[in-house]
């Protein structure tokens, strides 16, 4: 084992760590194909960035946490100071509201996350052959700037089950949440995965799809150079009316299509529904190595059962087609149960600076990992699967 010295340093841009050096840690099986995870990319979290999505006045100040070791970078963290609890999806905004109630300052808070994308995938990334030494020093990094800069707390969300492990042994709080996951058991058309169903649901849905596609107009599903600067157009203004309804303000900027468009098609499948030549709806995915994370939904028009169809059907058949492993349907939203998505942990790690905190929020951790377990068997009891397929899915 190399016994050298490890220095942290953080940085205010992800300009301050070249591409090559963080993808080397993030991704380095890119090198021979796709990301496993798009959304720890340098240029995702550069079209964060460049794009003012992050930084000066929204809450998501950049603080990239670097660890090098003999002259090279062994591992890297995406870390923010957050001003607000927005935009995280693994939510503490009663953890906030009981430490300001108990007279401590909870904002700002130190978060380890890809902004607004409730996506599991590494948080520590680390060069090969460095992931237990890289991960121990961006965990003892970013404490100790907490600690130093008297700030309420760490988290890290949407990490993957190894690191929450790995962080738990280190002294950090494991939390389990759960989403809804669809998973492809080897099948070679959408008609094989109908057939794993029980007979109601697969007519629930054969007739939602018909349903959907009779809407009026052709659907499209759209990647790298096929998507053109006018579908983001039309994509803008889905985004606008799903944000202003979900969250009051749209968490994107207008420019991370731009930026997106230039750096990010590639990692890209847009799903259009077009009605005499116009798009009144669509869905927007990325494309990991192995699994398709849908993310965007919004339209113009009302149509029954196109939302379903376009968030949730397209992305299995393009998953079937691409031999993918699964897709994930992004957080919240019982009704994709019924869809053949099923409930799956998700994880997230967190450090508070006042023992008494950490103390009360372990109890309710406990508490919350039995009721998310037994949430987690009840849903999956209900699934749409036929017994046996349930059982194997199980």
């Amino acid at each position: 084992m190399d016994g050298s010295a490890i220095e942290i340093t953080t940085h205010a841009s992800i300009n301050g760590i070249t591409p090559a050096d963080w993808d080397a840690c993030a991704c380095p099986e890119a090198a021979d194909g796709r990301p496993i995870d798009p959304f720890t990319t340098h240029r995702f979290l550069k079209a964060l960035e460049d794009s003012y999505s992050v930084g000066a006045g929204t809450g998501w100040q950049p603080r990239y946490l670097s660890a090098q070791q003999n002259g090279q970078i062994i591992a890297v963290a995406p870390l923010y100071a957050k001003g607000h609890s927005q935009g995280e999806y693994i939510f503490d905004h009663n953890w906030a509201h009981a430490y300001e109630n108990a007279g401590g300052r909870y904002y700002p808070k130190l978060q380890i996350a890809v902004p607004f994308t409730p996506a599991t995938g590494r948080r520590f990334l680390t060069r090969p052959g460095h992931e237990a030494v890289g991960m121990a020093a961006l965990v003892q990094g970013a404490v100790q700037i907490a600690a130093d800069n008297n700030l309420s707390s760490l988290h890290a969300t949407f990490c993957t089950e190894a690191e929450a492990l790995a962080g738990a042994e280190m002294g950090l709080q494991p939390r389990i949440g759960q989403q809804f996951h669809w998973v492809n058991d080897g099948y070679g058309g959408f008609d094989d995965f109908l057939a794993s169903l029980s007979s109601r649901k697969r007519k629930n849905i054969r007739k939602e799809r018909e349903t959907a596609q009779g809407f009026g107009g052709q659907i499209l599903a759209l990647t790298g150079d096929q998507i053109q600067p006018e579908h983001w157009d039309a994509f803008w203004q889905f985004y606008q009316d799903t944000g202003n309804r979900k969250w009051g303000t749209p968490y994107l900027t207008r420019n991370f299509f731009h930026f997106a468009h230039q750096t990010l098609r590639d990692d890209m499948l847009m799903v259009l529904a077009i009605r005499d030549g116009v798009p009144v709806a669509g869905a927007l995915n990325f494309i990991g190595r192995d699994t398709l994370y849908g993310r965007y939904w919004g339209c113009t028009e009302h149509h029954a059962c196109l939302h379903f169809e376009l968030c949730y059907y397209q992305a299995i058949d393009f998953a079937i087609a691409h031999g993918m492993a699964r897709v994930e349907a992004g957080a919240q939203g019982e009704h994709k149960l019924a869809r053949g998505y099923l409930p799956v942990p998700v994880h997230s790690l967190h450090w508070f600076a006042d023992a008494g905190f950490r103390d009360a929020v372990g109890r309710y951790l406990l508490a919350e990992r039995d009721a998310v377990d037994h949430e987690i068997e009840v849903l999956t009891s209900y699934g749409p699967f036929r017994k046996s397929d349930r059982e194997e899915h199980q």
